[in-house]
């Protein structure tokens, strides 16, 4: 039976071609992912624990929790704990270390690189370890910096250059005093650091007089361990905690793997469903294949074989073709991770130097689902196959299916898809975290029902395109029946694009429907022109606020400023504006009371009053950052949103109570409303700051939307493979029937049907399948597209469903193609057989 398995693997080489390419590229997706964070996620490793070479024990502020009314005082590293820490026994020297977001400007005055990545932090002394000098000297004071090698050649500063960058609003203008070397993984990773001396650092990022760590060297012939011990007798345990190296660096190591993961676990998502795609290939070309050799597998029951050893030499077969499937996806894999790594190097993502990392878990991972998942898929027909009697198989009297078999599938899909509706529905009245599980599990139930039930669906819907397959005469008519003759080959092929386009349509759905709500959240609640901010979303300075206030043009100016607070024994953040400009600049529907903020009067958002009990006259007593208490009187309640929301008191009551005023986001209302003049003007008060984005309303809702536009086009790219997985599925499945029909095909052109009508079948066919497995995808995406919206919007008072029909049509359009390229070389195959072998063939 083995050897018999092996030579029909052989015989059917073309045959299991297309199974063979779904496989592999099911298995390249997921050994390529490995590849690729195992990779990247090593070489950040390394690069960072470069970074702990010089620290040996690392001193850390211990948080401390606020208890009662008193907000509890955040620890300090001082200079004073700074040189205890340097003279302990064993120590050789301690570096204190600041550091903090700084958006340094390239020469074209845009920012050298964007966002979080752009750091700030001390230099130390004249010669600091952690950052040896290529070129000049180190930085002294407040008018001089040192910049990373790696920066100062993608923006062409030298030393005696004038830079402009900011730290939390003011523009800075200090000149390029040294450029340094670094392992910093942040640098590394395309990322820019800016020194400063120790005293400007500490000013800068508030942090006067203190130390964000404390990292100290060891003697020579001192262990980490034993310096640590001496330490922790000169550290305070409320003030803080110690750290050896080697923990920093597993703790370093630790986060970037974690970080790696999500992408890890995202493209691994994308990877499986491609193999469950896949999976209805293989289970569709082996059901075929077993029905071709019905006949054979009936005389090697007669002649004394068993049913275990029918289904065990096709299992057999499915070994192989997987097995050897995993291999070549293995080694497409490899490549895959290699091209994706060089592909983010093109993108400027600059990535630590590393080798090529191909695990031993990668390879029998890769090795392990290519195998599995074609064993699995091949189970059911050759379980199926050993089952049909001998003298039946000979007759062909299994060809159909019996209406028990029909009525218990019909019912089993009809049983999950009802339980899979259910459960979604369920999901939508949950709340966003505790829905999810739920979502998930009940849109896999109806999947599989939608599945389950494909071939009862496929008449109904395939009828519904009679009208204009009537156009296309005798072609039209025979590709309508040609497509419901088998309706579970039919099924299985439209059910692999059906997968593929549920999931694109449902996440179009959704992301156009949460893009309109905060269109309309950002219309509604905001009547200011401008919201201004830092680039990285950190603290503004409340000089930026002042210096809008003072600018052309502008008539009002309302800073968000956070600060925390207890109230009632527990910690809440008030939201400072300026009293008098606030109505002015938001449009917030006031629930009960009114929007009336100065003195004690606060309004507060409808879901914190609801918490608290309060309505329009409550009074509470808040106890601000510096210990102080004030009792204030709730003089309304407004509607909250994502956008705004908490208890808003007027800046001139809270800037007393706090040492280190920062603002989150600043409003601004022009005389003119928003215009290129008016933000031009804007941006040159503020010194055409590098780290400050001066945005619009529309600018707001279009930087939020970007993250929605390039999850989408991920989502695209990746669903892309399982496209393509379904293309070849549409073709196996058409070359698997036109070599079933040989013999009809041959009569067909006998009797007069010309080689362009035959193709003109086959293409129709072909189209007619695609576009019933696009029909489902649609149907299907939209409804959990709605379900999605439902539970992740369902707090927004905005939320709205949106279908974008000209997507869809789309979308309908992309399955009309694949069915009208995926017919090519079947349509080809079939007008080009020769009419009287066809009609001998049996």
């Amino acid at each position: 039976m083995f050897r018999t398995a092996l030579r029909n693997v052989l015989a059917h080489k073309a045959r299991l071609l297309m199974t063979v390419l779904a496989v592999l590229l099911g298995v390249a997706f997921v050994s390529g992912t490995l590849v690729f964070t195992n990779t990247i996620s090593d070489a950040f490793q390394k690069s960072s624990a470069k970074g702990f070479d010089h620290v040996d024990v690392a001193i850390r502020p211990e948080y401390r929790e606020s208890e009662g009314d008193r907000l509890a005082e955040q620890p300090k590293l001082t200079r004073e704990l700074l040189e205890k820490a340097a003279g302990v026994p064993g120590a050789a020297s301690a570096v204190g270390v600041v550091d903090g977001f700084t958006a340094l400007a390239g020469k074209d005055g845009g920012p050298a690189v964007d966002g979080f990545q752009s750091r700030g932090g001390n230099y130390w002394g004249e010669e600091d370890p952690r950052y040896p000098l290529a070129r000049g000297r180190a930085p002294k004071g407040a008018g001089e910096v040192a910049i990373d090698a790696e920066t100062a050649k993608r923006t062409g500063y030298g030393i005696g250059d004038t830079v402009r960058l900011s730290v939390d609003g003011p523009v800075l203008e200090p000149t390029v005093t040294g450029i340094f070397t670094t392992d910093d993984g942040n640098v590394a990773a395309g990322g820019s650091l800016t020194l400063f001396d120790t005293a400007t650092a500490q000013k800068l990022f508030h942090k006067e007089g203190a130390y964000d760590e404390i990292d100290v060297r060891a003697a020579s012939g001192t262990s980490q361990s034993a310096l640590r011990a001496s330490l922790d007798e000169v550290v305070p345990e409320d003030v803080g905690s110690t750290v050896t190296g080697r923990q920093l660096a597993d703790e370093q190591a630790e986060a970037i793997a974690s970080s790696m993961e999500g992408m890890r676990t995202g493209l691994l998502v994308f990877a499986g469903i491609a193999l469950f795609v896949g999976t209805f290939i293989i289970a569709n070309t082996f059901t075929m294949l077993v029905a071709q050799r019905t006949k054979e597998l009936a005389l090697m029951r007669a002649v004394g074989a068993s049913r275990r050893q029918v289904t065990r030499s096709v299992l057999v077969e499915a070994l192989v073709v997987g097995a050897v499937a995993a291999v070549a996806g293995l080694a497409a894999g490899i490549g895959i991770g290699a091209g994706m790594r060089s592909l983010m190097g093109s993108f400027a993502a600059t990535l630590p130097d590393g080798p090529l990392v191909v695990t031993p878990g990668t390879v029998v991972a890769a090795l392990a689902v290519g195998v599995l998942v074609t064993v699995l898929a091949v189970w059911l027909p050759g379980r199926r196959a050993a089952k049909i009697p001998p003298v039946a198989a000979m007759s062909s009297v299994h060809a159909a299916a019996t209406t028990r078999s029909l009525v218990l599938r019909n019912t089993l899909g009809a049983l999950l898809s009802a339980a899979g509706t259910a459960v979604v529905l369920y999901a939508t009245t949950l709340d966003g975290t505790s829905g999810q599980a739920p979502m998930g599990l009940g849109a896999v139930l109806l999947v599989i029902g939608v599945f389950v039930l494909t071939p009862l669906l496929s008449r109904p819907l395939v009828a519904a395109a009679a009208p204009v397959l009537r156009v296309f005469g005798v072609a039209g008519g025979l590709a309508r029946r040609n497509s419901v003759r088998n309706p579970r080959r039919t099924a299985a092929t439209a059910s692999a694009l059906m997968i593929g386009l549920t999931l694109i349509t449902g996440m179009t759905v959704l992301a156009g429907s949460l893009q309109r709500s905060i269109d309309k959240m950002a219309t509604a609640a905001l009547k200011a022109d401008y919201v201004v901010s830092m680039a990285n979303y950190n603290t503004l300075s409340p000089e930026v606020a002042e210096k809008l206030g003072e600018t052309e043009g502008v008539t009002a100016v309302s800073p968000l400023r956070n600060a925390p607070a207890r109230i009632d024994g527990a910690t809440e953040y008030l939201t400072g504006v300026d009293g008098a400009a606030i109505g002015e600049l938001t449009d917030l529907a006031v629930e009960d009371g009114a929007f009336e903020v100065g003195g004690a009067r606060v309004v507060v958002d409808d879901a914190t009053a609801e918490d608290h009990g309060w309505r329009a006259g409550s009074r509470f007593t808040v106890a601000y950052e510096d210990g102080a208490k004030q009792r204030l009187t709730v003089a309304g309640v407004y509607e909250g949103n994502e956008m705004i929301r908490g208890i808003m008191l007027d800046t001139a009551v809270l800037a007393p109570h706090q040492s280190d005023p920062s603002d989150m986001q600043v409003m601004v209302k022009t005389a003119g409303g928003a215009s290129a003049a008016a933000e031009d003007r804007l941006e040159k008060a503020l010194g055409n700051n590098p780290g400050i984005l001066v945005q619009d309303k529309k600018d707001v809702s279009e930087g939020i939307a970007q993250m929605f536009t390039l999850m989408l086009n991920m989502l695209y790219g990746l669903l892309a493979m399982a496209v393509i997985v379904a293309v070849l599925g549409v073709v196996n499945t058409l070359a698997m029937s036109v070599f079933e029909r040989s013999q009809e095909i041959g009569m067909l052109r006998a009797i007069g049907l010309d080689r362009r009508g035959v193709k003109r079948m086959v293409r129709l066919e072909s189209l007619v399948i695609s576009l019933f497995g696009g029909v489902l995808g649609v149907g299907l995406g939209v409804f959990f597209g709605w379900a999605a919206g439902q539970l992740v919007g369902g707090g927004m008072a905005t939320y709205e469903l949106v279908l974008p029909w000209g997507r869809m049509a789309v979308f309908l359009l992309l399955a009309a193609v694949v069915g009208v390229l995926a017919a090519l070389w079947p349509a080809r195959r079939a007008a080009r057989l020769d009419m009287l072998a066809a009609i001998k063939a049996e």
